[in-house]
């Protein structure tokens, strides 16, 4: 095992919101992501670097040891599955919620439903406890099409300002879960690392509760 740590960073709105908090507890990249052709990041930490990968990607790495630790959102950790991995912290960032969403007044049907969604597993799951018998078609993007163009009765996705919703004539409906962006660990890194995983967590613990409201 590399005598490196490794930290998989989650792309986009996640990473502009997780690089403040990496300089509050004093782990700054050594180049500029938005310059650098970079894969692989040096920081100011002689044994820290960073990876800037997709989100989707960020449990994979840390699951299988090509990362150490990551930073992921709850809904990537949900769907993907968390053997392997802890979940020490809360990051606090990136709030959203997920939710299903349908046709402003349109009454789903109680037994069985379309349902268009990213999230298989998850909307899965979700339907299964209700008691819902739910056909699931799995999208990648522009989920509120679906039920526009009668793909699907609902969709579940993420829900933020729920502006989107809105201006599609669409309306959230049933919360599945509060997301927010969670710092997961190698279970074997957690182990043979120990020592020097448990200050860097620690760094990264203060720096959240700096932020907490007074």
């Amino acid at each position: 095992m590399s005598n490196q740590l490794i930290l998989a960073l989650s792309k986009g709105r996640i990473l502009e919101e997780t690089l403040p908090l990496l300089a509050d507890a004093g782990i700054t990249p050594a180049d500029d992501f938005g310059r650098s052709r970079k894969l692989l990041f040096d920081t100011n930490l002689p044994d820290v670097k960073l990876v800037v990968i997709r989100a989707v990607d960020v449990p994979t790495y840390v699951q299988l040891g090509a990362a150490d630790l990551g930073v992921a959102g709850k809904d990537v950790l949900l769907e993907h599955g968390a053997e392997g991995l802890y979940e020490p912290l809360d990051l606090g960032i990136s709030r959203c919620r997920l939710m299903t969403a349908g046709i402003v007044g349109a009454q789903p049907a109680h037994a069985k439903r379309r349902v268009a969604t990213k999230f298989v597993n998850v909307a899965r799951r979700y339907y299964a406890e209700q008691g819902i018998q739910a056909e699931v078609i799995k999208l990648y993007g522009a989920m509120e099409l679906a039920p526009l163009m009668n793909l699907a009765d609902e969709i579940v996705d993420i829900v933020d300002t729920g502006n989107t919703l809105r201006a599609n004539g669409m309306e959230p409906r049933e919360l599945i879960e509060n997301i927010s962006t969670r710092l997961v660990v190698n279970k074997a890194s957690m182990t043979m690392k120990h020592e020097r995983l448990r200050p860097l967590i620690e760094r990264l613990r203060q720096a959240v509760t700096a932020r907490l409201p007074a």
